[in-house]
Formats: structure tokens, C-alpha cells, sequence
């Protein structure tokens, strides 16, 4: 599985990467710190899986996830939320994420 990690601290995007890519099947492609880069990315790299943060600058991880659920329907989009952002996960949904993992 080709994955794409969206968020705006590197120290999360640089951990997370490490963590998927002792995984044998999964891709760790790219990486980008804000959600216009995520959309720009996910056309360019056509990975199978988005991992979005929903707080960052630019364009917000549910905006984002809107475009890329358009743009590209074959690419699935998995929110990456803090506890407490109920409504804004909802919203992510709607605007076509398949769902969410809190990052605690």
C-alpha cells in the first residue's frame, strides 16, 4: 500500500513514516506539511492512502480531504485528529474521509 502522509509537524510526518515503513507492505511516498501540498501530492504520487491532519495551514485537512475525494476517487483519505475534534471529524467524513485514528 502506497500511503502519503499529510500534516503540519514534521516531527509527527518524519515518526509516523518510520513507523509505517517497518511494515514491508506499505509505502511510505511523501510527505507534505499543509493540506494544498497534500492535494498537489496526491495527484502527482497516486498513493492508495492519504493519512490527513485536520489542523494546518494553507488549506485544512478537511478541505483538503474535499478536493482529493473529487480529484482523486480512487485514493482514500484516513483523518488524523486530538481528542476533542468530534465535530471537525465529521465534517472530514463528509467531505469524503473514510474515517479517523486519533494520533494519541
Amino acid at each position: 500500500m502506497r500511503i502519503l502522509i499529510v500534516d503540519d509537524h514534521a516531527v509527527l510526518r518524519d515518526g509516523l513514516a518510520r513507523l509505517l515503513e517497518a511494515t514491508p507492505e506499505l509505502e511510505v511516498v511523501g510527505a507534505a506539511a499543509d493540506g494544498a501540498e497534500g492535494v498537489a501530492l496526491t495527484l502527482e504520487l497516486a498513493p492508495d492512502l492519504v493519512l490527513m491532519d485536520l489542523s494546518m495551514p494553507v488549506l485544512d485537512g478537511i478541505a483538503a480531504t474535499a478536493r482529493i475525494a473529487e480529484q482523486s476517487p480512487d485514493t482514500t483519505v484516513l483523518v488524523l485528529t486530538s481528542f476533542g475534534e468530534h465535530e471537525r471529524v465529521l465534517a472530514a467524513v463528509d467531505a469524503g474521509a473514510a474515517g479517523y485514528v486519533l494520533k494519541d
